[in-house]
């Protein structure tokens, strides 16, 4: 696809990104999992851009195509690890400000993606121009970690922010799935139809910040389940 240099690298990054903090946030809290963590991490990566690059992720033309299967990886996967052992250990040992602060990567990475939609390369209406408004979630991850870290963020502003961002992820990946060439909700012009993310390093964008981003949710929630009476 024609993006330019800091769309593709700064999407691809965001990518990188996050692999890298789950990997050190699984050190600093399950230290026995860091290198099975990390190798998965790096096999999941290497294995969506390989699908990629080959072209079978843009295979509209299969029932089902293959979108879908990673998908539902994407979904299953996040909630495993948000649910799992690894998912206990973080929630009860990295800091609530962290966990929650580490959600700001959304903000840049929106930037990026708003970049992508002028340039043509992502529809429009996945941007804040359009109805991604994860970008608050992002901005706002910074000022309630920052207060959480300084014992000024209540339980009451945790949880909320917590499902506010819930709701902007789950708004942004039913749009995104809503304009692929699946569905076409958002019109059926070339610039209104997703299939950016079934490109190297676009992939990277639901498979590795939009796992990230959801296992950070459960993970928060359950921290908040632990901490109940905290703060």
């Amino acid at each position: 696809m024609n993006a330019s240099a800091p769309v593709a690298y700064g999407i691809g990054g965001m990518g990188l990104f996050v692999a890298v903090a789950l990997v050190a946030g699984i050190y600093y809290a399950a230290r026995p999992y860091t290198l099975r963590a990390a190798l998965i991490a790096a096999a999941w990566l290497l294995l969506t851009a390989r699908l990629a690059r080959q072209g079978l992720l843009a295979r509209f033309d299969l029932t089902p195509p293959p979108l879908v299967f990673l998908m539902l990886a994407i979904g299953g996967g996040s909630a495993a690890l948000g649910l799992s052992k690894v998912g206990t250990l973080l929630a009860r040992n990295v800091p609530l400000w962290m966990l929650i602060g580490v959600q700001g990567f959304r903000l840049p990475l929106e930037l990026f993606m708003h970049r992508a939609a002028e340039e043509g390369v992502m529809p429009v209406q996945m941007s804040y121009s359009g109805w991604n408004f994860d970008i608050v979630t992002g901005a706002t991850a910074l000022i309630v970690s920052a207060l959480a870290a300084t014992g000024r963020a209540s339980l009451t502003l945790a949880k909320a922010w917590n499902a506010f961002g819930i709701a902007t992820l789950t708004t942004i990946v039913t749009v995104a799935l809503a304009s692929t060439p699946m569905f076409r909700a958002f019109g059926t012009e070339p610039a209104r139809v997703n299939t950016f993310v079934t490109h190297f390093p676009f992939v990277w964008l639901p498979a590795a910040c939009v796992f990230f981003a959801a296992a950070g949710h459960i993970v928060i929630a359950r921290a908040l389940a632990f901490r109940r009476g905290e703060m």
